[in-house]
């Protein structure tokens, strides 16, 4: 039987190339691509197949598809503790809910953590718009979001407004919370506030530069603020939740985490942090087609 062309022009192979090589009609193929039972990749709403994958496949050699058992996307104290409290195994690459999002998408992470702010809610809107495949989005908390604050400005400060003259730390560019920084602040004028550089990329990161003296204030967590005993100034109410890959979604490191999301000693460990909901943990928001 022939096989498809090595060359990079041709890495990956298009519907109607892979009905010819298997000599079926195309519906069959997208058969088998929605059962999961054929190597493919779907990018911006096509079905893209591997050649070397395909290959293997043919040739009943057993082809991996599992994706590396690691956490990407945003950081939340509540899911870093629990990562490591419930022995998954996992590794975690918090880097902020975009880079989080291109990671997952590009099959590099088993789930991530988001929090973007979309017209009508959070993440739902951002999630659809990449037409991802095979993968759930899961509420893991509610958490209450505002500006964390050094107690040499904490009674200056009543609103984002108020932020002007004072040393900022911000998060990076496609961080869900530096989203939410722009959306609240578009009708501000911030122009003599100063912008720390480089940006602080966890919620941790944010509320050190604010604890060591190095920002006046910060956007971040009330379980943040809390844990270095810092002000606090509620802004709003987010949601962050996890998008998981659904054959991902069965194995041990990911079911040790959400069976531990069941436990006493997590709702514990929310309460003492502080700024958490669990009403909707554990929810399904979102299936992909």
């Amino acid at each position: 039987m022939a096989t498809p062309d090595p060359s990079p022009a041709s890495a990956y192979l298009t519907t109607k190339e892979v009905a010819a090589l298997l000599r079926v009609k195309e519906r069959k193929v997208y058969d088998l691509a929605a059962a999961g039972e054929i190597p493919h990749r779907r990018i911006t709403g096509k079905l893209l197949f591997p050649s070397a994958e395909i290959n293997a496949w043919i040739e009943g050699d057993t082809v991996s598809s599992e994706r590396p058992a690691i956490l990407a996307g945003s950081h939340d104290p509540l899911l870093d503790w629990a990562v490591r409290e419930a022995g998954t195994g996992l590794a975690t690459l918090f880097d902020g809910s975009g880079n989080g999002l291109s990671r997952f998408a590009a099959s590099d992470a088993a789930l991530c953590g988001l929090h973007i702010p979309d017209t009508q809610g959070w993440n739902i809107q951002t999630v659809s718009a990449l037409e991802l495949s095979d993968c759930v989005l899961i509420e893991w908390a509610e958490r209450q979001q505002g500006l964390i604050l050094s107690p040499d400005v904490a009674a200056q400060v009543h609103e984002i407004s108020d932020l002007n003259g004072l040393r900022v730390a911000v998060r990076q560019p496609g961080a869900g919370a530096r989203a939410l920084f722009d959306r609240l602040v578009t009708s501000v004028d911030l122009s003599r506030a100063e912008f720390l550089d480089p940006p602080a990329r966890t919620e941790t990161d944010a509320a050190t530069a604010v604890a060591t003296g190095e920002a006046d204030a910060a956007l971040g967590l009330q379980a943040a603020a809390a844990q270095y005993r810092l002000k606090f100034l509620p802004l709003i109410r987010e949601r962050f939740d996890l998008l998981i890959d659904r054959r991902a979604y069965f194995t041990p490191p990911v079911q040790a985490l959400l069976a531990f999301a069941q436990t006493p000693a997590f709702h514990a460990k929310a309460a003492a942090l502080g700024g958490y909901d669990l009403c909707g943990a554990g929810t399904v928001r979102w299936l992909s087609a």
